[in-house]
């Protein structure tokens, strides 16, 4: 019948020969003996069946977790604030010792805010008396020295060696991007770099001008910080002699391997290079001979970036002689402008301990999560002990609440 007769196929339509399609056959057989190239390796790390241990948290095993922890970190936390009590920090706030310090020759005494005594616990403080400041400007001086704030303090009792002096500013950001990467050690190293990839490296805007690059180039080089002190000095010594310097030096205040770093001869000679435009005080008729920064370890504590806005970097130490008990005089060389970002810069004279300088923060941080422990450790036993709970209680489970 021709109702269920099948449709022949038409003598025009396309046919794939046998041995086509054996070619085919072929072909495909082969490319599944191959294994697939983005497939993760059959092992128990890529096919993620690593053994793993999942606690069934209980009150049998968080309380006493929590009792335990407290009480190690307690006795931690009181080691770290014994250590640190034992650091002695005077620190003095000179920024506006050009317009709050008098500077008819006599001193004033410092504002309460500016200064801060962080005595030791462990010394007998026979008490001081408050820092006294005054202003001077003398064009006559060297370039540099022009400006100078003077600040007398008393040392309360003899700081015993290492003494360290610092500076100190707040509200800079010296780990913002753009300044991190504003260098290039390839020059401070003492690599020949051209002009032009200078201009287009991470110096920028600090590269070069009429041709001839900056030396060194970036901005940290070109803010670095310019403030110097003068020898402290003890006015009353206690033998009744003159007055006597107290004898800081800056060596040894970076890593001993940062001089690696820095070179002291660039190649070519001073004139084909130019000082950046904030060292221009310091060099106003251009480079005569290379700055050293192979040896200028205060350059190379500055370009150890901070990731803090507020910071201490270390000026000088003396790791020999007592600071004795007494008056003290230091004065400061002011050029560093700090107030057009809303800074402040401080002269910082502290002493050590074996966990380094004052910073009780880390301490108090241990005592307070021992505390939190032992509290939740002990709410939790009173709570299961009035009130316990069925382990595995099936009533407890969401579904099987009542509606609300």
């Amino acid at each position: 019948m021709g109702l269920f007769q099948r449709k022949k196929h038409s003598e025009n339509a396309t046919q794939i020969p046998d041995e086509s399609m054996e070619e085919v056959d072929g072909l495909t057989a082969e490319a599944a003996k191959k294994p697939k190239k983005k497939r993760p390796a059959n092992t128990a790390f890529k096919q993620q069946r690593l053994k793993a241990w999942q606690p069934i948290l209980t009150p049998k095993s968080v309380l006493p977790t929590l009792l335990i922890v407290g009480l190690i970190f307690a006795p931690i936390g009181g080691v770290l604030i014994w250590g640190s009590n034992q650091v002695t920090k005077l620190r003095f706030d000179y920024t506006d010792c050009d317009i709050s310090a008098p500077s008819d020759g006599t001193s004033a005494t410092m504002p309460s805010n500016k200064y801060d005594y962080a005595l030791s616990s462990y010394e007998d403080n026979p008490g001081y008396n408050p820092p006294r400041w005054s202003f001077s400007n003398d064009s006559s001086r060297p370039v540099g020295e022009q400006a100078q704030c003077t600040i007398t303090f008393d040392v309360p009792y003899d700081l015993h060696n290492s003494v360290f002096l610092y500076y100190r500013l707040t509200n800079f950001y010296q780990n913002n991007r753009r300044y991190v990467n504003s260098l290039d050690t390839s020059q401070l190293i003492g690599d020949t770099v051209k002009v032009s990839d200078l201009d287009d490296g991470q110096c920028k805007p600090i590269t070069s001008r009429d041709g001839k690059p900056y030396y060194p180039c970036g901005l940290i080089a070109n803010s670095v910080f310019n403030d110097t002190y003068q020898d402290i000095v003890l006015q009353n010594p206690s033998n009744g002699a003159s007055a006597q310097p107290y004898n800081f030096t800056d060596k040894g205040i970076t890593w001993h391997n940062e001089y690696k770093k820095y070179t002291n001869n660039p190649p070519g000679s001073p004139s084909d290079y130019l000082p950046p435009p904030n060292w221009v005080a310091r060099y106003p008729d251009g480079y005569t001979e290379f700055p050293q920064l192979a040896s200028d370890e205060h350059f190379q504590v500055w370009m150890k970036i901070s990731a803090l806005p507020t910071f201490t970097k270390l000026w000088a130490r003396n790791d020999n002689e007592v600071m004795q008990a007494g008056t003290y005089q230091i004065v400061a060389n002011m050029n560093y402008p700090v107030r057009m970002f809303d800074g402040t810069k401080s002269i910082v004279i502290s002493t050590v301990s074996w966990m380094g300088g004052k910073q009780p923060f880390l301490g108090w941080s241990y005592v307070a999560v021992s505390a939190v422990c032992v509290f939740l450790a002990i709410a939790g036993t009173v709570k299961h002990m009035i009130k316990p709970r069925r382990m595995g209680d099936m009533s407890m489970l969401s579904w099987n609440q009542p509606a609300r």
